[in-house]
């Protein structure tokens, strides 16, 4: 590419995504030179066929714009003039490119050859934090004008000013991170490559000193690393339990709220238990451990019980905050922590603390920038992190912003433990997990996650400092978490998958083989090794077929005692060689260890490595053969051992799930701290005060409820059609009609966004296939889980839109933050129930009825009252928010238990029956609300 080389920057619209029968309808192209745009071109194209309605809704060019307009015959001419000699750029240039090319060679002109650039690639390289490539939302994260998106002119405009800011970013990396990148760009889309090898070159030619806050360690940039000064503040500061004392404190930073305060007084007071209600006075009083508080969401919970606990948090003893999940971590520490802060005499220094696969082992890294395989998305992923590299302190994999870390990228360069680091290396001094460690240390608020707190018991030794203060928020949450935590799982499939590839031509096996070729023993022992892997695929193959011999269904099977004992003479055979073959690899794997260590040989970092992925192979399979022994033989009454088969029914998942692993008291984790607060927005159930406090062990811990700052009475409506049918006098497929003729009545309805709850996913799409393509086709965009990305990919583009629709199941029931007018229509299709049914469900059962528990009047209905209770939360965060929540099962009402659920919401939220006529007419109250808000 020359210097002065003159970039096209386009944009096509389409009637559609088949170039053999669809036709351009809108052609925009923007010139660029030496950084600058010099020039426009942009024209509308009749394609001589309708444009689909989904598309003019789309694009706003209709089939009366492009009436007049030319056909593609009549500018194909000019089009190729205009693009000679340029380079082609677009975002997602696979699709202009062929499309454009399909179109000249119908109209008799030569294609296209000229050299393009992929600036969807080039964003995911250089921008690699960002959350969504797609063009508008990375127009808005930029400030990049885009009047009108979908349409040719404006988005050709926009992906020039992308491309210019791309190249800004670029000119500003290190020379070092720049020259890696090059050297792993030849997969890159077209020439996209050619472009990132140009600018590099440029650079070169030009001595741009290393910024300060970067450094260079064996050929990487890496960002500095500071960790953060504790500084104690030499003027004690009482926390202030009365309103004058706390309005002084908040100034104009934080408004005063008497529920809140509430909860502030509660929480301090159960840390400092020396100061009484009564009189306020130091007091010495026994200490209650743990204690419950029930606090609304939307009253600024999560402040109300940092603030307190700063006054009391020390390195020393820091505050230990578990709430929900991953995301919940990040934002407390980016959004809560820094709004108590400014008020605060002595801040508060945060660390959020995740799983070490969360973060990137430096060595690893360095070594497959290397050694990996020549696989696009690969040395894509690896382009990003050498950028990411030069931002991040944390190295936390969650920064990038990714739905999944399941690609070998991940599985390759994620970390291995401290145990794993080798101290001789130029990385060691800079390790994410050590920094990590520093960072604790020096702080007083420690952030992590259930599943992070629950899997301490399970660790040799905790990760987490003793302290005297811990918060489990969001405590609904925990006893699923420690289930989850402690649940042991052998995946068949996935041990026979990487079983062949280990013992594969330049498999691990053979690479290890070349490494220690000169020592007899060590290759005698890991040839018998492989025969036991060998041995324990082909036999577990034969315990899982004759297991599934009977099972008639594709979900999970619960396998009992009796079934075990009762198996064929054969698969009894199979078992036994299954233990016995786990016991000779584990006598196996310590005599190859052995081997390993009794060897002098002076390794590279990248054999290094090699070893170590060796031994962590072989530890994988010890780990996984004490799993496989307990679900053989361990039938204790609180296990359920059940079986997911694969497809195949030769392979499946072999799980163990304790059903006491809720129990705190039995914990590792739960000793170590002096006082524990369990905080959440659910945690009371109408007729059954100590249902969470039951399900984790500690059945005496006080439940104080904090009354919510709203009036649900005006702020909400609850309503439940009249003439719908009952679910138990219905086939699932007249249900299914029911709930998609229900729901088309009230889209249609209310021009707002809806959020619609479903407790089967195959429900979910049956609503879905049947709606959403008729309502795109009107305008109208219908989401829905599992359809189009993650969670918070189609929460962000629903918050996003006016009118949308989002089906969800699971934990779109709570979790979902959309305040005000991003959330006023909120429906349920279903009680949410578990399937008594479903094999695991039915064991939980049989397990609470020998423990003299009523399996439903006792779990069940406490379990779906509190989901009935986070789905009705999302609609009201504020005074100012309105919401109607339509449940269109009739159970609510006419069953013997309906009168239980409904003392799950509110006092003031009354339930109202309606006709679905009236129903519909209900939802106008909305908008009388909001115009009346707006006239005040």
């Amino acid at each position: 590419m020359k210097n002065d080389q003159i970039y096209a920057v386009v944009d096509i619209e389409t009637t559609g995504t088949d170039p053999q029968t669809d036709r351009i309808i809108q052609f925009g192209c923007v010139l660029v030179k030496n950084g600058e745009i010099i020039n426009r071109f942009a024209t509308d194209v009749n394609p001589n066929k309708m444009i689909p309605k989904q598309i003019q809704n789309l694009t706003k060019i209709t089939n009366a714009r492009v009436q007049r307009a030319p056909y593609f015959e009549d500018i194909a001419p000019t089009l190729s003039n205009l693009l000679a000699d340029t380079v082609f750029v677009a975002h997602n240039i696979y699709f202009d490119y062929q499309f454009l090319n399909h179109e000249l060679l119908r109209c008799g002109m030569p294609k296209l050859t000229i050299p393009g650039i992929d600036t969807v690639e080039l964003a995911q390289i250089f921008l690699p934090k960002e959350p969504s490539f797609r063009l508008m939302d990375l127009a808005n994260r930029f400030g990049l004008t885009h009047e009108n998106p979908h349409q040719a002119d404006s988005d050709a405009e926009v992906t020039a000013m992308l491309l210019l800011y791309i190249e800004s970013v670029m000119r500003s990396l290190p020379l070092v991170t720049m020259e890696q990148i090059a050297r792993l760009a030849s997969h890159t889309g077209m020439q996209t490559g050619t472009f990132i090898k140009k600018v590099t070159q440029e650079m070169r030619q030009l001595t741009t000193p290393l910024p300060e806050e970067l450094m260079v360690v064996s050929g990487i940039a890496l960002k500095r690393k500071t960790v953060p000064f504790f500084s104690y503040n030499l003027y004690e500061k009482n926390f202030p339990l009365k309103k004058r004392g706390k309005e002084k404190l908040f100034g104009d930073k934080l408004v005063f709220y008497k529920e809140q305060a509430r909860l502030m007084n509660l929480v301090y007071r159960h840390f400092a238990p020396e100061v009484t209600p009564a009189s306020d006075t130091p007091e010495k009083t026994p200490a209650q451990k743990d204690l419950l508080i029930e606090a609304a969401t939307g009253m600024g919970k999560t402040i109300g019980y940092l603030l307190p606990l700063a006054y009391l948090a020390t390195p020393e003893q820091p505050l230990v905050v578990s709430t929900a999940s991953l995301l919940l971590q990040d934002q407390l520490l980016t959004q809560d922590v820094p709004k108590v802060n400014a008020v605060l005499p002595q801040p508060l220094v945060g660390t959020v603390i995740k799983g070490q696969r969360h973060y990137l082992d430096l060595a690893r890294f360095q070594a497959k920038l290397t050694t990996a395989p020549q696989q696009k998305q690969y040395q894509l992923y690896q382009m990003a992190t050498l950028v990411w590299l030069t931002q991040t302190t944390t190295g936390d994999f969650d920064e990038l912003n990714l739905v999944s870390l399941k690609h070998p990228f991940f599985q390759d360069v994620c970390h291995r433990g401290l145990a794993s680091l080798e101290k001789d290396s130029p990385f060691y001094a800079h390790d994410f997990l050590r920094f990590l460690s520093k960072r604790m240390k020096a702080s007083n608020l420690l952030i992590v996650n259930h599943a992070f707190l629950a899997r301490e018991s399970l660790r040799k030794e905790p990760f987490l400092p003793q302290s005297r203060y811990l918060i489990i928020d969001e405590a609904h949450h925990l006893a699923t978490s420690c289930e989850q935590a402690e649940r042991q799982c052998v995946a068949t499939g996935a041990f026979r998958k990487s079983m062949h590839q280990v013992t594969a031509e330049k498999g691990l096996f053979e690479q290890v083989t070349t490494l220690f070729e000169s020592q007899p023993q060590f290759l005698s022992h890991l040839g018998i090794y492989a025969q036991e892997l060998q041995g324990l695929v082909e036999n577990q193959e034969i315990l899982l077929t004759a297991l599934l011999e009977e099972a008639t269904t594709s979900e999970e099977i619960v396998i009992t005692q009796e079934q075990m004992m009762s198996l064929s003479l054969e698969a009894q055979k199979a078992k036994s060689k299954i233990l016995l073959y786990y016991e000779e690899a584990a006598w196996l794997s310590r005599e190859l260890r052995k081997d390993c260590q009794n060897v002098e040989l002076t390794l590279t970092t990248t054999e290094e490595l090699l070893v170590a992925d060796f031994q962590e192979y072989l530890a994988s399979v010890n780990e996984q053969g004490l799993m496989m022994k307990n679900w053989l033989t361990d039938w204790r009454q609180e296990l359920v051992h059940f079986l997911i088969p694969d497809k195949n029914r030769l392979t499946g998942e072999c799980q163990l799930l304790d059903l006491s692993a809720p129990l705190l008291p039995r914990t590792k984790w739960y000793p170590r701290y002096e006082k524990i607060l369990y905080v959440g927005g659910t945690l009371k159930v109408s007729g059954n005060q100590h249902y969470i406090s039951r399900r984790l062990g500690i059945p005496e811990a006080p439940l104080k409820v904090v009354p919510a700052p709203f009036d649900y009475g005006t702020q909400t409506q609850l309503l439940v059609p009249a003439e719908g049918p009952l679910i138990n006098e219905q086939s699932p497929e007249e249900y299914d009609a029911y709930l998609i003729r229900t729901i088309e009545g009230l889209i249609r309805s209310v021009s707002r966004p809806i959020l619609i709850l479903f407790t089967a996913h195959d429900v979910l799409q049956k609503v879905y296939s049947a709606l959403h393509k008729q309502f795109l086709v009107e305008g109208r965009e219908i989401l829905a889980q599992g359809m189009g990305g993650s969670r918070e990919k189609l929460l962000r583009r629903f918050s996003r839109s006016k009118d949308s629709v989002l089906l969800g199941a699971d934990n779109f029931w709570e979790g979902v933050d959309l305040p005000g007018e991003q959330l006023e229509v909120l429906v349920v299709t279903r009680l949410p129930f578990e399937n008594p049914k479903r094999p695991l469900v039915a064991a939980r059962n049989r397990y609470l009825e020998e423990q003299g528990l009523n399996p439903f009047s006792q779990v069940a209905l406490p379990q779906a009252a509190l989901r009935l209770r986070q789905a009705y939360g999302r609609l009201v965060r504020s005074p100012q928010d309105r919401g109607v929540m339509i449940v269109l099962d009739r159970r609510l009402v006419t069953s013997y238990y309906g009168h239980r659920l409904t003392k799950a919401f509110p006092k003031k939220a009354k339930v109202q029956e309606c006709s679905i006529k009236q129903l519909e007419e209900k939802l106008s109250w909305l908008k009388k609300a909001t115009d009346s808000e707006k006239n005040e």
